[in-house]
């Protein structure tokens, strides 16, 4: 489903010195606000815009910045913080009112901080197969790992410095996530959802410096996020947790542990991978707009 895809209008809303891509699709409030994680970028939503945009919704979608088509400065400095303040530069400049948040991966750190942060501006929260505080037993996707550790964080250095070493790794994740789905999501995920990861590496400008800091940095966000799991959990905001069953790294144990920890809770499962918006994205809009 591809109708409605092209028709927005694109922004380069500044923070800092830089600007952050946003494409915003014109409709009714409240705004769908859809975030990418690590990996890649705003694309990984094409699949799912055009139902949102057909049941008549606003819907904006923006790069972080590193990432996809914002901007990605010689020498720049990515965090956490800087993520959770290129979405307030977002909801502010496009002057939303009260959004839906639609986190996925490790942008549940940005969507949910957001949320306690400033939940006069959030109507809700949808959370797609995203991390937030979750407990350090969890079996991340090795490329994080490699990178997040301290003890191997000149093996993983060296790695994304040597193009040929970093394709063979980027390849052989993108299997393990391939792998769990079922055969009639694989061609998909290979042709669409591998490229544009594959694409956010490859292509020039390179996302590798920011994933490169974004994943040195992921057990210390998940540290602190796990010291603001009170006021998560004092939250009055509705958060719906729509998951992939196929998900390798991200299961829906880890769902289920989450909800426990949210005042108005529910999960939705949907027979999905990782990446549930372009592998059931009708699926997921209909939960999105139920």
């Amino acid at each position: 489903m591809s109708q409605g895809l092209e028709n927005f209008s694109e922004h380069r809303i500044p923070h800092g010195s830089a600007k952050v891509f946003t494409r915003d699709y014109a409709g009714d409030g409240p705004a769908f606000v859809l975030m990418h994680g690590l990996p890649d970028n705003q694309r990984i939503y094409d699949d799912l815009i055009p139902y949102l945009v057909a049941a008549g919704r606003r819907v904006v979608t923006f790069d972080f910045l590193g990432f996809g088509a914002s901007d990605k400065p010689a020498g720049g400095s990515y965090s956490y913080r800087q993520q959770l303040d290129d979405l307030e530069a977002v909801v502010q400049t496009l002057a939303l009112g009260p959004v839906v948040l639609v986190p996925h991966d490790s942008s549940g750190f940005a969507g949910i901080n957001f949320a306690i942060e400033h939940p006069d501006r959030v109507a809700s929260v949808c959370m797609l197969n995203s991390a937030y505080a979750d407990a350090d037993t969890v079996h991340w996707p090795e490329m994080i790992e490699l990178a997040a550790k301290p003890s191997l964080r000149a093996l993983s250095s060296a790695i994304l410095q040597d193009p040929a070493q970093f394709g063979w790794l980027l390849t052989w994740q993108q299997q393990k996530f391939k792998d769990c789905l079922p055969e009639n999501q694989k061609a998909h995920f290979q042709d669409f959802i591998g490229q544009v990861i594959a694409d956010n590496f490859i292509k020039a400008p390179s996302a590798g410096p920011a994933y490169a800091q974004m994943t040195a940095q992921f057990y210390e966000e998940i540290a602190r996020n796990i010291e603001r799991l009170p006021r998560l959990e004092a939250l009055g905001l509705p958060i719906k947790l729509i998951w992939g069953e196929f998900d390798p790294y991200f299961p829906v144990s880890m769902a289920k542990a989450r909800l426990a920890h949210l005042k108005h809770g529910s999960l939705h499962v949907v027979p999905a991978g990782h990446w549930l918006q372009s592998d059931q994205p009708e699926l997921v809009a209909k939960e999105l707009l139920t």
